[in-house]
């Protein structure tokens, strides 16, 4: 069972780990009587994160159970997006892109 954060392309990577941890526990709290959370935090919980177009976070909004996020720091922008954790995601998930920060510095 894993909980999936889908992160806009153009969001700055230094935002990127705040952004991915408020979003999880934004999810959490969202959900947190949903049966599958309750069975993801009590167990091991896995997340991927992963770095979406524009095109596949609207088409990625049409799923259910998810909370969006926006940024103060970029005018409140949507950046992100959080899915109740569940064991089986729709095709699409399988051909996101793992988030891997581009800055190595």
């Amino acid at each position: 069972m894993k909980m999936y954060i889908l992160v806009k392309q153009d969001v700055p990577d230094k935002l990127v780990p705040v952004i991915t941890a408020h979003a999880s526990l934004a999810c959490f709290r969202k959900f947190e009587h949903n049966e599958n959370m309750q069975t993801w935090i009590n167990g091991i919980f896995k997340k991927v994160v992963c770095v979406v177009s524009e095109k596949e976070f609207i088409n990625a909004t049409k799923e259910t159970d998810h909370i969006i996020l926006t940024e103060s720091a970029l005018e409140n922008k949507e950046v992100c997006i959080a899915f109740v954790p569940r064991e089986e995601y729709s095709k699409m998930f399988k051909f996101f892109r793992m988030w891997t920060p581009q800055d190595h510095l």
